[in-house]
């Protein structure tokens, strides 16, 4: 897989993942965890909307919102994650999701392959349960668009 089958804003991201060093990109990751937007308050309060993802080690829930897009015909999809701050990787890993797939169609979601999360380069500097715990957030998100599109099928 190269980032040619990403969305541009997942391949930038998986882009300058790559052109860092390993330590480097541990940085980055935490950047990332500390630019993951705060739930909106109609969410705050109301965790019964939010999913778990059960696979990551830190608690982290997320939900997706359908947004009518009027530039074009396809709807475009908003993620929202809740993390606590003291897991920094696991906000690391929702901090990119959100930032290359927040506004995208669903069938560009669905597009991105399952192993996305391998190619941050990340592998030998984060356990396997941590990675695990990525490619969990992107097939939740999947999971969830899917049986989206199932129910207004």
């Amino acid at each position: 897989m190269t980032t040619h089958d990403l969305p541009a804003a997942l391949a930038e991201i998986v882009d300058d993942f790559q052109a860092l060093t390993e330590p480097e990109r541990l940085q980055l990751l935490l950047e990332f965890s500390r630019e993951l937007p705060e739930l909106p308050d109609r969410l705050k309060d109301h965790p019964e909307l939010l999913e778990q993802v059960v696979e990551c080690q830190s608690p982290l829930f997320l939900t997706i919102e359908m947004e009518k897009n009027d530039a074009g015909p396809a709807d475009a999809v908003r993620l929202y994650f809740k993390a606590p701050p003291e897991a920094p990787t696991t906000r690391g890993f929702a901090g990119v999701l959100h930032e290359g797939l927040d506004g995208l169609s669903a069938a560009e979601i669905l597009a991105v392959p399952d192993d996305m999360p391998e190619l941050l380069g990340l592998t030998r500097a984060i356990t396997p349960l941590r990675m695990r715990g990525m490619a969990a957030m992107l097939g939740r998100i999947k999971r969830k668009l899917s049986s989206t599109a199932r129910l207004k099928a």
